[in-house]
């Protein structure tokens, strides 16, 4: 399951890590138990909800057990609660602030949030203070570059290729800032070095994959995702990826095919949900509104265990304002997306603007999603 978005750079999802060797006083015998009935549980995704349980009830005993706190954090995260796994993981850094895995969970976290100067902030933060990490750092580059900050994301990722030279990440990743800049053939170069450096790195395949997209090549970048895929099956973003592309060109069943894929390995994956609901309004017709409904019903779904996400939220006020015509309904999700969304957030302005429109066709201010109308 993938806690990034859909793009070239990060890795495989944090795991559940169970039992650690102790770096911190020793846990309560009973809270390590159940942390590790805990991880057991999270193998089987018939038991998440078990799962999270135990991890709660090992932190009630020992609230310094940061490897529960870490764990909780990564499996509400997989489950699409990311408001809540990132409160987790937050505490769990705080408890354990030299701890690399938890400092790339919270900032993959941040970034599926959409709150991508946040994430970029704390990770920098903690690479600054632990300059010998290697994974965080090649993902600062990922959360600059996602913060806007692209020359800063080139400076760190020439950084990492100068103790690293041919590391097909990093290569990626400077890949993905040069198209950034709109430097397309630096890119396309780049990305090929990088799947040259590693001919079996999805991400190098995924980086190769984006700028094919930016180059208008759907049918290359379609190919260069799905390599990525059958490289690493475990990670969905590819998919993500090639669903993307095929929403892109109007093919919307084929998209709904890889959405599926990934919910049959990963059934609370929010990212794929909210994909599979746009796939399925792209195939639905006002005289037979079935699969509107059905879209409706898998965003609302992501709502209900996650109220915080922005996706789903953003999606479902296009899905109530443009095709089920409900306008009360889409002024209630659009506000409660600008209610969450941070300010840089790419929806923003749209949602921003929809909402003024909507408010006035019933003679109301505007929201904007902070009190009093302001924006």
């Amino acid at each position: 399951m993938c806690l990034v978005g859909c793009g070239g750079g990060g890795g495989r999802a944090p795991a559940v890590r169970g039992p650690v060797a102790a770096t911190l006083p020793p846990a309560n015998p009973a809270a390590a138990g159940k942390m590790i009935q805990g991880a057991q549980a999270a193998r089987d995704p018939r038991t998440t909800a078990r799962a999270i349980e135990l991890f709660r009830e090992a932190i009630a005993i020992d609230p310094t057990l940061w490897e529960a706190r870490y764990d909780l954090g990564v499996v509400l995260a997989q489950g699409g609660a990311l408001a809540d796994a990132e409160r987790e993981l937050v505490a769990a850094a705080k408890i354990a602030p030299a701890e690399e895995d938890v400092a790339i969970a919270l900032a993959e976290t941040r970034r599926r949030r959409g709150s991508h100067k946040e994430a970029a902030a704390g990770l920098e933060a903690f690479v600054r203070a632990q300059p010998r990490v290697g994974p965080a750092r090649t993902l600062l580059v990922t959360t600059l570059r996602d913060a806007g900050q692209v020359d800063r994301a080139i400076v760190e990722a020439r950084e990492v290729l100068a103790k690293r030279p041919g590391d097909a990440t990093a290569l990626s990743e400077l890949s993905l800032c040069h198209l950034a800049k709109g430097e397309r053939d630096t890119a396309h170069l780049l990305a090929r070095q990088a799947v040259d450096a590693n001919p079996g790195s999805a991400v190098a395949h995924r980086a190769s994959g984006l700028v094919s997209l930016a180059e208008g090549e759907d049918a290359r970048a379609f190919q260069a995702f799905q390599k990525a895929a059958t490289l690493d099956a475990r990670d969905t973003t590819a998919r993500l990826n090639m669903g993307a592309v095929l929403l892109r060109a109007g093919s919307y069943a084929r998209a709904e095919e890889q959405y599926r894929a990934i919910l049959a390995v990963a059934p609370d994956d929010a990212a794929a949900e909210v994909g599979l609901a746009v796939a399925l309004r792209g195939q639905a017709d006002p005289r037979n509104p079935a699969r509107y409904d059905h879209a409706k019903a898998v965003l609302e779904r992501v709502i209900e265990r996650d109220p915080h996400n922005t996706s789903a939220l953003f999606n479902l006020g296009v899905l109530m304002m443009d095709h089920l015509k409900r306008a009360d309904d889409a002024e209630r999700a659009f506000a409660r997306f600008l209610a969450e969304a941070p300010a840089d957030h790419p929806a923003r302005a749209d949602a921003e603007r929809w909402a003024v429109e909507l408010a006035a066709r019933r003679g109301a201010p505007g929201a904007s999603g902070k009190p009093g109308g302001a924006k």
